[in-house]
């Protein structure tokens, strides 16, 4: 941590009077700045100051363990970066609101030209707040889209880019005919919303929808109304929003048990289906479809990290990799971090394949489409090398 009153002293009047102002701002809304700021003028031949907050000093075991991980992942992408210097200074969020926007405001005061992270939805929308007051830029490690736009770009996995690219693969191999099962929280009305609107782009019909409660007896009785959307309307396709920790399991069990499988009705899931490796003995989900990076750059990325660290990185260690990578691409094509610069088209190569930074604030990653056959896993459509290829 950096001593916010010796850097403020030394900030210029106008930032400092910014930065008061927004530590009076509440973290309820994301901010809108119109597609993103100008960002700070990077020095040529200076180091780039980035600042990294992380969830360490929450009292949380597992905050504290993916804050270590997140730095060493930063650090990594550091290591390879070739003719860009960065001054890294690491910020501890303890997982709330409250400390990210203040912490935000100091990294900001003491110089940070961009801000990678925090992780959790409500800290990225509050340092974001404070962080635009300062002209400054943020790339979170969230996944949740409804906080991007303004001046934060979110650098998760979003059920709209997962979707996108499952729903063309599909409509390319005549699976256009979908009915979509999803919970009826706010995690399964998200990922419902993003395979409507994406099978609609890939011209394909949703012909039937089946909410269920989130629980195991919303489970058992949506299966009948599975069976029944897709026997009445005639689907080819079935989009299944649930996870491996929550309601794939049962879905996998009982829809077999019903007639309904991937040999009769294509299943397609919107969230990996290879964590944990116990999934892959699912019966529902052999010759299932999913979507994921690119298996051979994740595994040269955890490789890397092991050999450097001892230990495997956590699930999201790798954002705060591609993060950097972006900085560091920017910094030695001579440009800047507002955003034009990080929108651009070509975008950045991350830890799992390429990626770019759209206007609005979310991110559209190259994926493969997998299948799970004898409980293995096996690549049908490669991830894209670049952006205009498949998927996109």
């Amino acid at each position: 941590m950096f001593a916010l009153l010796k850097a403020a002293c030394k900030a210029p009047a106008r930032v400092v009077a910014a930065l008061t102002a927004a530590a009076a701002l509440t973290a309820c809304e994301p901010v809108s700045m119109g597609g993103g700021l100008a960002g700070p003028t990077l020095e040529a031949g200076r180091p780039v100051q980035v600042a990294l907050l992380v969830p360490k000093g929450s009292g949380n075991a597992g905050d504290a363990v993916l804050a270590q991980s997140l730095e060493n992942a930063a650090r990594l992408a550091m290591n390879d970066l070739s003719g860009v210097e960065i001054d890294l200074r690491v910020y501890d969020t303890q997982g709330n609101a409250a400390t990210a926007q203040r912490v935000a405001n100091q990294a900001v005061v003491e110089g940070a030209k961009i801000i990678l992270g925090p992780v959790y939805a409500g800290n990225a929308n509050a340092a974001g707040l404070a962080a635009a007051q300062g002209g400054v830029n943020v790339l979170a490690f969230s996944n949740n889209a409804s906080i991007a736009g303004g001046n934060v770009w979110v650098l998760g996995h979003t059920f709209e880019n997962t979707a996108d690219r499952l729903a063309s693969y599909a409509a390319r191999n005549g699976k256009t005919r979908a009915v979509v099962a999803y919970s009826t929280d706010v995690q399964g009305q998200t990922a419902a919303a993003a395979v409507r609107n994406a099978v609609t782009r890939a011209g394909g019909q949703i012909v039937a929808e089946v909410p269920h409660e989130f629980s195991q007896q919303g489970v058992v009785n949506a299966v009948p109304k599975i069976k029944s959307a897709v026997d009445t309307a005639g689907a080819n396709a079935l989009y299944l929003t649930a996870n491996t920790a929550g309601a794939l399991p049962l879905f996998s069990q009982m829809l077999p048990e019903q007639g309904v499988s991937s040999a009769t009705t294509q299943f397609i899931g919107l969230t990996r289906w290879d964590i944990p490796p116990q999934t892959l003995a699912l019966p529902g989900v052999q010759g299932g479809w999913f979507a994921l990076p690119d298996p051979n750059r994740t595994a040269q990325f955890n490789a890397r990290y092991g050999a450097a660290y001892g230990s495997a990185p956590h699930p999201i260690a790798s954002l705060a990799y591609d993060g950097m990578a972006a900085v560091g691409a920017l910094a030695s094509q001579g440009r800047g971090l507002g955003a034009a610069d990080l929108t651009q088209n070509a975008g950045f190569q991350g830890t799992g394949g390429v990626f770019r930074l759209r206007s609005n604030g979310t991110n559209e990653r190259g994926l493969a489409i997998a299948t799970i056959a004898n409980q293995q896993v096996r690549v049908i459509d490669p991830a894209p090398r670049g952006f205009g290829g498949a998927g996109f």
